[in-house]
């Protein structure tokens, strides 16, 4: 067995986890280790690297954070390590093909065969041996603008910025992000498995192009704010450079707020180690009341490192997706679980 292996798990509670990127591979690793059923809505506004090729290239959904989500979620069998490794895989050289991921082709490929992105996830998820699904955010592609300041010799100053690469590596510090275009319709499917989900997970990951643009697709906060499953959200180990830089765990919750003004989760996991005792705790639990949430702290980092370790980070979701009496104020008392 390998270091990334885990025992097989019964079907748990019916988990969705939203997010994009790095920070969505690492939950769905977790998650998996609770449920088997376990189905990933992800974003689709990347438009750098070989996603954005293709995407520049052919007019597809971006599939490079898709295909992760995908292996994070692929059968632990050898056969199918093969194929996620192959997934994975990118080609070296100079050529066209250089920098291209072998499963961004593939999924370009096999939604222009069965006519649709829905259908070539499900078509790999089958190939991969996922009980759950991979689903688009939306069914179209998607761009993110953003208003940064400090780019300007005047740091009152304003600057609209566009694209995703641009607003994760900018220097400035980012305000606030719209998608483009506005009000983008949601996948039909990531919506009814928001609706049908036990437990929702948000985040972590790149606050503004990988967290919130879910809670700006009209149709999907609506199923977030209906939906009867117990929302949580898993704050970052670490500020972020480019999007979040100086972010404090506070400031992440107020400008989630910001976003979604409407919006209310149930738990909030935040890494013992990322945020110490005193006023900041203080500070984040009212931000927490914000959201009428319980604030979980717990030691949920790969080795104090800046990436959660899938294990730790399970033991707490395992807890968490076991219903239980909850109390009626918002900002409930705080649980520690180390």
């Amino acid at each position: 067995m390998t270091s990334d292996s885990f025992p097989e798990v019964p079907a748990g509670p019916t988990i969705v986890a939203l997010g994009g990127g790095h920070g969505l591979y690492a939950t769905l690793g977790a998650a998996r280790r609770v449920s088997s059923d376990v189905t990933a809505v992800v974003t689709v506004a990347d438009d750098g690297g070989s996603s954005g090729r293709l995407r520049s290239e052919l007019g597809v959904i971006p599939p490079g954070d898709l295909r992760m989500a995908l292996a994070a979620l692929a059968a632990d069998t050898p056969e199918v390590q093969t194929w996620t490794a192959t997934l994975q895989h990118r080609f070296g050289g100079t050529g066209a093909l250089a920098g291209h991921s072998v499963g961004n082709l593939i999924l370009a490929g096999l939604s222009e065969v069965m006519g649709g992105t829905v259908a070539a996830l499900d078509e790999m998820g089958r190939v991969l041996g996922i009980h759950g699904r991979v689903l688009p955010m939306s069914p179209i592609a998607l761009d993110i603008e953003a208003d940064v300041v400090g780019l300007e010799s005047d740091p009152r100053v304003s600057r609209c910025i566009r694209g995703q690469v641009a607003v994760a590596t900018t220097p400035g510090k980012v305000r606030r992000v719209r998608l483009l275009p506005p009000d983008p319709p949601a996948c039909p499917e990531a919506v009814a498995a928001i609706e049908q989900a036990d437990l929702v997970l948000l985040g972590p990951g790149s606050w503004f192009s990988s967290v919130i643009p879910h809670v700006l697709v009209p149709e999907l906060v609506q199923a977030l704010m209906e939906t009867r499953a117990r929302k949580t959200l898993i704050l970052n180990l670490v500020a972020e450079p480019g999007e979040t830089t100086g972010f404090s765990a506070e400031r992440h919750l107020h400008v989630l707020s910001q976003h979604a003004p409407e919006l209310t989760v149930d738990d909030i996991i935040v890494d013992s180690a990322s945020v110490p005792e005193g006023s900041e705790r203080d500070y984040l639990h009212r931000a927490a009341q914000l959201l009428g949430a319980e604030l979980t702290y717990a030691d949920v980092a790969d080795n104090g490192g800046a990436t959660h370790h899938a294990g730790k980070l399970a033991a707490v979701l395992d807890r968490l997706a076991v219903p239980k009496e909850r109390q009626t104020t918002p900002g409930r008392e705080t649980t520690s679980w180390q």
